[in-house]
């Protein structure tokens, strides 16, 4: 249009993120219009830090794309941004990694190094380890309820690029909330990140903790505040009144996590989540994982949220390698008469992706990998915990155990599991220059860089944090990911939305 109007001709640009396409381009020249873009740039956004130790390329689609449709591109990005964060922070000696999607960028980084000799940097290196992890090596995990605070707060609410949106009532302020008449509409939006300190210190708590660490700071807030009352000389009064900034943030960010506690603290009393949650501990125990479950049955028919259903049927079909046909057909029964037929697509994809299949080998090979990786801990102390196991209260991701066994002692110990895990497993070590090898000072803890492909749930990055905090553990961890996911975000990415059709 503005081609054909006679104004003064304006230039425009077009801006790919993050690569340009040649598909985009050929289209814009059938479309006519190729020529009017003098300027075609591309942005390459691949890794985008999100806090100290996580980094994530916020690719909605990873996931579906590598596994239903077979489209690699995501895992090119990813070998990209690797290639990025190498010539930043040096050379990374070791990549372990398991299962296809790993291979593929593994093979990616190694022949990039070879096709630009020019990047090899004489960076001392930052990294010791990379492990490449594929999601679909533990499909386990993003299913179950999260139970550290962040976990919980991702499972409620969405926290969407750190950003939460919660309801206002619990903000508003005590003398509206009395009036009645000014209480806010607008849902409260907060940022959530380690720059918070008070969030920094209950993000990866279990839930149950985090009511005892609010309360304690409630008391060491109101004893500052208490202070001004004892400041007698100018000096006293002067120090006083140079700490109230930091003491009024900590008293706000107080307030809200309390507020946030107690909308999370609703929900997680109820006898809804509560069975829920007995249902999921159940299967990843291995009870009662190969029969038709009553729960699951009676919440299709009181019609719940499908996307419930979908994580607790996928969750038991996951638990017992695969469901037995008979109890598969019931499954899908039940849903496409409850919730519509239109929902076949989605059964068929999480049936493509592995989530919900029938069992082929008749034997199930879970309770083996939950024994040998220890993935389910009777005695779980939620308040001090001595174990991964703590962000699940009992279940460890299996994702996070192959990091710890993979830092000691070692993978060799666990090839049978590996074997049955979907995907290859394999070792690639990168030359470095002379000069550059790492003489480890005593104490000094290895650094490994854990690569989520398919996507990372907040639980999980709890756990490796733990691991990083423990003091033998001896290895820093630090993620990244394709995109931060929970069991629901990661179900929906695989539903199929059926548009009306356009004419």
């Amino acid at each position: 249009r503005e081609d054909r109007g006679r104004s003064p001709q304006r230039d425009f640009h077009i801006l790919f993120v993050p690569r340009r396409s040649l598909l985009c381009e050929q289209w814009l020249k059938e479309q006519g219009v190729l020529g009017s873009f003098i300027h075609r740039e591309q942005y390459s956004l691949d890794l985008i830090p999100f806090d100290g130790d996580l980094l994530s390329m916020e690719s909605e689609s990873a996931f579906k794309e590598c596994y239903l449709e077979s489209d690699q591109t995501s895992l090119y990005h990813a070998a990209k941004g690797l290639m990025t964060l190498q010539a930043l922070y040096g050379t990374i000696p070791q990549i372990f990694g398991k299962g296809e999607c790993a291979r593929h960028v593994a093979n990616m980084m190694i022949r990039m190094k070879r096709e630009f000799p020019g990047s090899q940097n004489s960076i001392f290196p930052v990294f010791d380890t990379l492990l490449l992890l594929d999601r679909n090596v533990d499909l386990l995990t993003p299913l179950a309820t999260q139970l550290t605070y962040e976990g919980l707060i991702d499972e409620i609410y969405g926290i969407q690029n750190t950003y939460v949106k919660l309801p206002p009532e619990k903000f508003a302020p005590k003398k509206q909330s009395e009036g009645g008449k000014d209480l806010p509409t607008e849902p409260k939006k907060l940022q959530l990140n380690s720059a918070e300190e008070l969030y920094a210190e209950i993000r990866d708590k279990n839930f149950n903790a985090v009511g005892s660490v609010l309360s304690k700071k409630a008391k060491i807030i109101s004893a500052a505040f208490e202070e001004r009352h004892h400041a007698k000389t100018v000096g006293e009064i002067k120090q006083f009144v140079s700490q109230l900034p930091h003491m009024q943030a900590a008293r706000s960010s107080l307030a809200n996590h309390t507020s946030i506690a107690e909308l999370i603290k609703d929900i997680t009393t109820s006898e809804d989540f509560f069975d829920n949650l007995t249902v999921e501990q159940e299967f990843m125990s291995g009870i009662d994982t190969d029969k038709v479950n009553n729960y699951i049955e009676d919440c299709i028919a009181q019609k719940h949220p499908l996307i419930k259903i979908l994580r607790l049927v996928c969750l038991q079909s996951v638990c017992n390698s695969g469901l037995k046909q008979k109890v598969l057909d019931h499954y899908k029964r039940e849903i496409l008469q409850t919730y519509g037929y239109e929902h076949i697509l989605t059964l068929n994809n999480l049936e493509k992706a592995g989530l919900l299949k029938p069992q082929t080998s008749g034997r199930n090979n879970y309770p083996t990998i939950r024994k040998t990786l220890r993935l389910w801990m009777d005695d779980v102390n939620e308040q001090n915990p001595n174990d991964i196991s703590y962000v699940y209260s009992g279940y460890a991701p299996l994702s996070v155990r192959l990091a710890q066994l993979l830092a000691r002692p070692g993978w060799r110990s666990i090839e049978e599991v590996l074997k049955m895990l979907p995907g290859p497993h394999f070792e690639e070590r990168q030359q470095l220059p002379t000069g550059l090898q790492k003489k480890r000072q005593h104490g000094e803890n290895r650094v490994t860089l854990v690569f989520f492909l398919g996507g990372v749930t907040y639980a999980e990055i709890a756990a490796l944090r733990f691991l990083s905090q423990m003091e033998d553990g001896g290895t820093e961890y630090v993620i990244a990911t394709t995109k931060l996911i929970n069991g629901t975000s990661w179900i929906k990415s695989l539903m199929e939305k059926l548009e009306p059709a356009p004419f």
